[in-house]
């Protein structure tokens, strides 16, 4: 199969785990795929949650001092911790972030996965992961963080796709020429001159930090299918709504059909 480079997970970060699933289950009509008792280490517990063929991931840390909690009090809540991009040239990609001097600050070594989780003091915006599950080049197929089984918790009824993922930064250009230099993938300019890196799956967009809490993982598009029941749902859970966009877990979720 030709290369390919993904995204196909984004983490989230939440003061309680529970409260975060159940909104973004209840409003994005979603189900949990996936909880990974290995994250226990980190001091964390998770949730997976399909989103057609990419995933939405929350941690919550569950003693003090760990990694999460600091960068809970970092971004001032919950909200955006971690853009996962999958790849078929792991090891080209591990070789090329050493040659920029960019730290791993967690490897993930499995027999059939490996993971490359860079430091965020290295790439700026959020935490960034490479990963590769042996046998996941269709999308349909294995893909390790999410369990064995992930496809049957695929609902598409409310919520289709994961379409992008939004970082802002007080300089979005210096960021996103980072992030493509990491990634080796061009910026370009998208809609409303945005500045974008496009992906095989999916876009990472850059903007102008505007809401107070600093360089983060600060929305997503998401491709719904039935977006007066995600508004209702949003209302009823009292989460804040503005035009085509709805704030939960401390994330700006874009509501887009086409």
């Amino acid at each position: 199969m030709a290369g390919y480079l993904r995204l196909r997970q984004i983490c989230l970060v939440a003061e309680a785990l529970d409260p975060a699933i159940a909104d973004l289950t209840a409003i994005f009509g979603l189900e949990i795929c996936h909880r990974d008792s290995s994250v226990a280490k980190y001091g964390l517990v998770n949730a997976l949650l399909p989103i057609g063929t990419s995933f939405l991931e929350v941690v919550a840390p569950t003693r003090a001092a760990t990694a999460a909690g600091r960068y809970l009090e970092r971004r001032q809540g919950d909200g955006g911790y971690m853009v996962i991009i999958d790849c078929h040239d792991i090891e080209r990609r591990r070789a090329h972030v050493a040659a920029m001097g960019v730290r791993i600050a967690n490897p993930l070594t499995y027999p059939a996965y490996t993971g490359l989780q860079l430091h965020p003091a290295d790439s700026g915006g959020s935490f960034l992961e490479f990963n590769h599950t042996v046998g996941g080049e269709a999308l349909d197929g294995p893909y390790h963080p999410a369990g064995a089984a992930w496809q049957k918790a695929v609902r598409r009824d409310v919520t289709r796709t994961l379409l992008a993922a939004e970082l802002q930064s007080p300089d979005p250009q210096a960021l996103a020429a980072r992030w493509s230099a990491i990634i080796e993938r061009p910026v370009t300019r998208g809609a409303a001159d945005a500045l974008e890196i496009a992906l095989d799956l999916g876009v990472l967009r850059f903007v102008e930090a505007r809401d107070g809490r600093g360089e983060g993982l600060s929305g997503l598009d998401l491709e719904v299918a039935n977006r007066a029941a995600i508004v209702a749902a949003a209302k009823q859970r009292g989460k804040a709504l503005a035009g085509d966009t709805v704030t939960v877990c401390g994330t700006r979720f874009r509501l887009l059909q086409r």
